[in-house]
């Protein structure tokens, strides 16, 4: 079973979330309509603005506790690298 860790952002430099799940569209979708309580709501983060996929939950679980330990900065470069624009990847995801 596949498995996600995510960054979502408030905007460009934002206030940052990393996350990990399974269900990485339903996941974002809940990020999205604040449908849950909690520290995505309270600071309007709701753009995926970086992932990546894991063959096992325990891998995905390990890189979201590495990633949450890192600097902002180089949280802001990882997202960069593969999005500079910053854009919502909601539409690659749904695809």
């Amino acid at each position: 079973m596949a498995a996600f860790v995510y960054i979502m952002a408030s905007q460009r430099n934002g206030t940052l979330y990393v996350g990990v799940t399974g269900d990485l569209i339903r996941r974002v979708h809940e990020h999205r309509t604040g449908a849950v309580a909690g520290f995505t709501k309270r600071y309007g983060v709701k753009s995926l603005v970086w992932y990546e996929v894991h063959d096992e939950m325990a891998a995905a679980i390990q890189r979201e506790t590495s990633l949450k330990r890192w600097r902002r900065d180089w949280k802001l470069a990882l997202i960069e690298k593969i999005n500079p624009d910053w854009q919502h990847l909601w539409d690659d995801i749904v695809q």
